[in-house]
């Protein structure tokens, strides 16, 4: 047993002297590297120098500068490590320690889960209720606490309200005619708001809203493009809404806005406050988008374009929240905001390379007016304004439709010019403009207008409009041709604009 005992000490210790004599060389080779033998390389260097030339001086410089900034790169290198390894150790502890903290909240938590089911269980077997309905006893419970409280998700709309509670609709004319209420309009905005429009955009106005919830008006800025809408508005006694698009736009919150769960409440901005307030009146309301193509207008007013698609007035609903709170306003249902069907949207787009290209999905929905000049001065007598409801306006649309339907020998030019237009250019009227048409043009022709104008005017602005998105130097002859086949069925002078249009189209591109 001794000799063994002998032979285990020689091993271990032979072991444990070669170790130590290992890292006393490494240790011994660092400090020789990098500190005792300092003078030999200085000693090796001034041996050589007083044969250097001034390139081998140079060369040699470089040479020591090269081998000082290795050494000191790996002193570095050293020392990162050493940190690394330290600050590893120390978030390894540290992530130690708060799996820990967590694993205790956690514990802490399921118990307060199981005491609240246990005393939830006692109330229901109380009640006589089933334990599935627990929750929603839960539910019942917290909306009966915000109804105590008065807690609003929806400051702005509970204030519009409380506005109408006691309000009196005004007593309204129902014997003005569509004729009649242009040239008022006209005088009104001349005599009393130094406004000066043209009849026949008038007559394109009213005859849009009557054919859609969306108008767009384009132009050269300063040309009355905003306040068109909104004088016509305070016409009506009820000014328009005037929402300011932001380049920032993005998606539908940046126009109806955003529940905050932090604060429980309903981020209102004033647009939805507009909508909301409609529903309260009977007259037409407007919303003037100012500005609109500043953002692409195909996302943040896609889910209205959407709800204004719907063939009911009873499915334009917007939600707004999950679940309807006790506390909500009054004209909302189940977290739903119902679009009043007397609201239009009236958007205002300048051209320039400031702005983004309304796309068809957009221009296809609305009626776009071109506003690119200012109407002459004139004289007007003072005009009082109307007050006319969105019922009786829709009446006299009606009317119209009745008294001047599109005629049957414009029909048949229209037909042959929708097959021409199909066979050579893949283009349609499609169902959507064909519907706007017969509602636009007995419109505008009960305004005051022509049959030939009204339907000039959809044919340029609706149709012909889409040759902007082709690749005209392939279509310049084809659209020679257009030309010749639109003077053949519709004679020399039949629809000018439209003509004039294929041909400014033709010289730009």
């Amino acid at each position: 047993m001794s000799e063994f005992l002998k032979l285990a000490y020689e091993l271990l210790g032979m072991i444990a002297v070669n170790i130590f004599g290992f890292f006393a060389t490494i240790g011994g080779a660092f400090l020789k590297l990098f500190f005792t033998d300092v003078k030999e390389y200085v000693t090796i260097f001034m041996s050589y120098a007083a044969f250097f030339g001034p390139f081998q001086w140079v060369m040699a410089v470089l040479l020591a500068a090269l081998l000082i900034a290795v050494v000191v790169l790996l002193v570095l290198k050293l020392v990162l490590y050493i940190k690394r390894k330290i600050a590893r150790k120390r978030d390894k502890l540290d992530e130690e320690d708060l799996l820990r903290e967590i694993g205790a909240l956690n514990r802490q938590v399921v118990d307060l889960i199981d005491e609240k089911n246990k005393i939830m269980a006692m109330q229901v077997s109380q009640l006589g209720l089933n334990p599935d309905d627990a929750d929603q006893l839960v539910s019942l419970k917290e909306k009966e606490k915000k109804t105590e409280t008065g807690e609003q998700r929806f400051t702005k709309l509970s204030m519009v309200d409380e506005k109408y509670e006691d309000y009196q609709a005004p007593v309204f004319n129902e014997s003005i005619s569509l004729e009649d209420l242009i040239a008022r309009y006209r005088n009104y905005a001349c005599s009393r708001m130094g406004l000066y429009y043209k009849e026949e955009i008038i007559r394109l106005f009213v005859a849009g809203m009557a054919s859609t919830k969306i108008l767009i008006l384009e132009g050269i800025s300063g040309t009355g493009k905003t306040s068109l809408p909104y004088s016509f508005s305070r016409f009506l006694n009820n000014p328009a809404a005037l929402v300011s698009v932001q380049p920032s736009y993005r998606d539908r919150t940046e126009l109806l806005g955003y529940f905050n769960e932090f604060t429980k409440r309903f981020n209102e901005t004033e647009f939805l406050k507009s909508v909301y307030e409609a529903g309260y009146r009977e007259e037409p309301s407007f919303i003037v988008l100012d500005e609109m193509n500043l953002a692409r207008v195909e996302y943040y007013f896609a889910e209205m374009l959407s709800v204004l698609e719907m063939p009911s007035v009873d499915e334009w609903l917007v939600d707004l929240v999950p679940v309807g709170w006790p506390g909500d306003p009054k004209l909302m249902s189940e977290g739903k905001l119902k679009v009043s069907p007397n609201i239009w949207f009236v958007g205002t787009a300048n051209n320039d390379d400031s702005t983004f290209t309304i796309t068809d999905k957009v221009y296809d929905r609305a009626i776009p007016i071109e506003i690119n000049e200012k109407a002459e001065p004139f004289e007007a007598p003072d005009t009082e304004a109307v007050n006319i409801s969105t019922g009786y306006l829709n009446s006299l649309f009606a009317q119209a439709k009745e008294d001047f339907p599109i005629s049957p020998a414009m029909r048949t030019k229209l037909d042959k010019l929708d097959g021409y237009l199909m066979t050579r250019f893949k283009m349609s009227f499609g169902n959507r403009i064909l519907r706007q048409m017969e509602d636009f043009v007995p419109v505008y022709v009960a305004c005051g207008g022509t049959e030939g104008e009204a339907l000039d005017y959809i044919i340029g602005r609706k149709i012909l409009k889409k040759f902007e998105s082709m690749n005209i130097s392939y279509v310049r002859d084809e659209i020679k041709e257009l030309i010749a086949f639109v003077e053949k069925t519709f004679g020399k002078s039949g629809l000018p604009e439209s003509k004039r249009y294929l041909l400014k189209i033709q010289n730009l591109f």
